[in-house]
């Protein structure tokens, strides 16, 4: 069932669990993704990063493939572009038919930032499709610049944010970073930064960088208010170690048998988070 954001983060927001978003880029990708939500039995939101869409797979390209993915299954599925920085990108992914749009604006400072996320939420809420916005910044481990205390989302700056854009979802900024941590490394969440924002906006809040963030982390999280949480790494890793396994094992393995396995093998980090944000026969 193809659907937006809004609905299944909505209920998710009142019963306490949170929605995975996995970062795909193709027909595999994605098939891999709503194949372990069906075996779960879990609302799923698939992410298509704006680099992948601009470089890979351009969403009228993949807004058909997903949709019809959506509609063979009884889970309901979103589609949403992750990260759009680019206004005329995040309109064309609308009108190519993404179900939902995450805007990437806080470079901008906190009035521009609202600026440029109201004109997407103008613009795609009479299309019925949902919007996401993100108050702070989060940092990227592949470039050393891990999120510290001045990223973090001003929680006065969040409720103001989310009056005066009137999103259906808020990414907030609380200790993860997006990318692949140190060996060994977990990050230290701001968990009274998180309570805090969700009292006071009392809307569905996103954890961004949830890769390699440890359960605790993650379960915690989802209990003091998180509603969505995006993972790429994780599941990309779980790709990656797959294919290296199977042709260390059967080196002449045909590369159709080897997407084939791929696939099912990566299926289970992405039913892993299932279960640990709580959506498990949650659809």
């Amino acid at each position: 069932m193809y659907v937006s954001m809004k609905d299944m983060l909505d209920k998710a927001n009142d019963g306490f669990y949170a929605v995975m978003a996995i970062n795909c880029f193709n027909l595999e990708t994605a098939r891999s993704v709503i194949r372990a939500a069906e075996e779960e039995n879990a609302p799923i939101i698939i992410n298509l990063y704006q680099d992948h869409l601009v470089e890979h797979c351009d969403s009228r390209l993949i807004a058909p493939l997903v949709k019809t993915l959506a509609e063979r299954t009884a889970v309901k599925v979103a589609l949403n572009f992750d990260h759009g920085q680019d206004v005329l990108l995040l309109k064309k992914a609308i009108d190519d038919g993404f179900s939902s749009v995450m805007v990437d604006a806080s470079r901008f400072g906190l009035a521009g930032n609202i600026a440029m996320t109201k004109e997407i939420v103008d613009y795609a809420f009479p299309k019925g499709v949902s919007v996401e916005g993100e108050i702070g910044c989060i940092g990227s481990t592949e470039q050393a610049e891990f999120t510290d205390g001045s990223m973090y989302s001003d929680p006065e700056e969040a409720v103001a944010f989310a009056r005066q854009t009137g999103v259906d979802a808020l990414a907030i900024s609380i200790g993860s970073s997006h990318g692949n941590y140190p060996p060994g490394m977990i990050p230290a969440f701001d968990f009274e930064r998180l309570q805090y924002i969700k009292k006071q906006t009392k809307m569905p809040l996103v954890l961004h960088g949830g890769s390699g963030s440890g359960e605790a982390n993650i379960v915690k999280a989802v209990k003091h208010g998180i509603n969505k949480i995006n993972v790429g790494c994780d599941f990309m890793n779980a790709n990656l170690s797959a294919a290296k396994q199977y042709l260390q094992q059967e080196g002449e393995l045909n590369y159709y048998e080897l997407v084939s396995r791929v696939e099912k093998e990566s299926r289970e980090v992405v039913r892993h988070y299932i279960r640990l944000a709580g959506s498990n026969n949650k659809n």
